[in-house]
């Protein structure tokens, strides 16, 4: 019998699972689309039947593609975002929705209806904005809660669990209650480095106050990697694999991203620190891991064993990056469906262009990239894009100055994260870039030549399914602990190399970016 993992990761869009030997080398990987529901502006839900459904698809799948024997599979573990499921107290669904359909009781993590909810926990002060960078944002649990508490009475009469969507993947592969450490900390206030987690004060202050007993949530988080048990019965004639393939605690997917890059490096914990990982794809994160807490100004964290247990962790980020692109594309007169044909074609355009103008090309056209709002380093929900240098030509050629000055802005944006963290105490020397960027040599070339420090590629094919399959490997026994499954099934690195001969040119616009912040602020107050 083999010793094999299976890892899940539920993004936005989709339900992956891959298969993992214990040196950490993917075997297989599938994967199964995930709806969403759009009923109102800032709205998105989806139907975590249709989740567990595309996960048992992907699970499958992948089993068959590596060619193994579902009795090899010894662990496996959740990844997802950070999105809200509702059940009753029997498990069954409940609308977090403004259709009033139960199968739309999954809040997307994106969703944005809570932005007044958020500001109310902001104002409140409590020292729980200590560790989210003093500014509550409407992507976590807390604000949503009480946006459904107050809109949809009727649902939040009727919950009797709610789950961060990793723990609700847990309790249906296992049917245990536990809650992650990641999760808890990292999106509902739980405080896991002290005892009691919970702040009962904060949540009366903001209308919650009956939150624990409305989501049956537990007293204590339990810590990433451990073991709740086996697969039930159901559930594993769901998944294709036995019964007695044991469940890890999981966590969410950027800090899975962030574990699969940086947790190898755990042996050295002053070495550690030195690392960021950028786990980027639909939106952007930035990683840091560390022995002692690091806060830094917009960040959220420090988050005691979010990631990697006895470890602390920080999260900088951009709402929205490759979900800009895309945007890009779509609202431009001479774009359209924004695949990866269309990407690749604007790519290879910008390439041609750029030789042919050489340091000038779209020199005067510039982009603040937050069209989602600034989550790192100014921790604002409610900023806005800004687009400076527009002219009538709406040729294709136009649509990829733009992508291109877009993208500029993005890499800018991590440059100005990079500066906050190590203004605040950190001294980061290299960036460990992984996630979909990574398919866009644009970005990447633009990672290099503007951050300022030493631009890395895992050589690991998915680096957020490997950290996934070291929690599996943990749980199932195959290392004593997370750090142990880190060293053992950590990848080599693929190093960026950038143009110096760019460097003035992306600091002229890393001070016009600035400017444009300071800008836009004098703006909103003149509005």
């Amino acid at each position: 019998m083999q010793e094999l993992v299976c890892a899940v990761d539920v993004g936005t869009g989709s339900a992956r699972a891959g298969i993992l030997d214990r040196n950490g080398r993917l075997l297989a990987r599938c994967e199964h689309p995930i709806r969403m529901n759009r009923p109102k502006s800032e709205h998105a839900e989806h139907d975590s039947e249709d989740i567990w459904s595309a996960v048992c698809i992907s699970v499958r799948a992948a089993v068959e593609k590596a060619g193994v024997s579902p009795g090899d599979i010894r662990g496996i573990s959740f990844d997802a975002t950070c999105s809200l499921v509702l059940r009753d107290g029997n498990g069954d669904q409940v609308s977090a929705s403004v259709t009033g359909e139960d199968r739309w009781d999954t809040i997307v993590w994106l969703d944005h209806r809570a932005l007044a909810e958020a500001d109310e926990c902001t104002a409140t002060k409590h020292r729980v904005l200590d560790h989210i960078g003093g500014v509550m944002s409407p992507e976590m649990q807390i604000p949503k809660l009480m946006w459904l508490k107050r809109n949809l009475p009727a649902s939040w009469a009727r919950t009797g669990h709610i789950f961060d969507l990793a723990d609700f993947l847990t309790y249906r592969a296992s049917g245990s209650f536990a809650r992650s450490q990641g999760t808890l900390t990292c999106k509902w206030t739980y405080l896991a480095h002290e005892e009691p987690g919970w702040k009962p004060d904060f949540l009366e202050m903001v209308g919650v106050g009956d939150l624990l007993e409305r989501g049956g949530l537990p007293d204590r988080a339990s810590p990433i990697g451990a073991d709740i048990g086996a697969l039930t019965p159901q559930s594993a004639e769901e998944l294709g694999l036995t019964a007695d393939c044991r469940v890890g605690i999981g966590l969410i997917d950027a800090y899975a991203g962030a574990l699969g890059v940086l947790g190898g490096f755990s042996a050295d914990p002053e070495g550690l620190s030195s690392h960021l990982a950028l786990i980027a794809g639909t939106s952007s994160c930035v990683m840091a891991m560390s022995e002692n807490p690091r806060p830094f100004s917009g960040g959220w964290g420090p988050y005691f064993g979010a990631a990697l247990p006895e470890f602390w962790i920080s999260e900088g980020g951009q709402s929205a990056t490759g979900a800009l692109l895309d945007h890009i594309i779509r609202w431009h007169g001479a774009g359209g469906e924004p695949d990866a044909a269309m990407h690749k074609r604007i790519g290879e355009r910008i390439a041609a262009l750029r030789a042919a103008e050489g340091v000038d090309f779209a020199a005067r056209l510039h982009v603040l990239p937050d069209f989602h709002g600034n989550r790192s380093p100014f921790a604002d929900p409610h900023a806005v894009g800004v687009v400076s240098g527009l002219t009538l030509d709406a040729s294709f050629d136009s649509l990829c100055r733009l992508y291109w000055r877009t993208s500029v802005g993005i890499a800018l944006g991590v440059r100005h994260i990079l500066e906050s963290l190590n203004r605040d105490g950190s001294a980061i020397e290299t960036l460990h870039v992984t996630g979909g960027h990574t398919k866009n040599p644009v970005l990447m070339e633009l990672y290099a030549d503007v951050c300022g420090c030493a631009v890395v590629e895992p050589l690991a094919e998915d680096a957020v399914l490997l950290g996934t399959g070291m929690v599996a490997a943990a749980a199932a026994g195959l290392f004593p602990s997370v750090a142990d499954a880190a060293k053992a099934m950590r990848h080599g690195v693929r190093r960026h190399e950038g143009n110096e001969n760019m460097a003035a040119r992306y600091d002229r616009d890393y001070r016009i970016f600035l400017e444009m912040h300071r800008q836009r602020r004098v703006l909103d107050e003149m509005a």
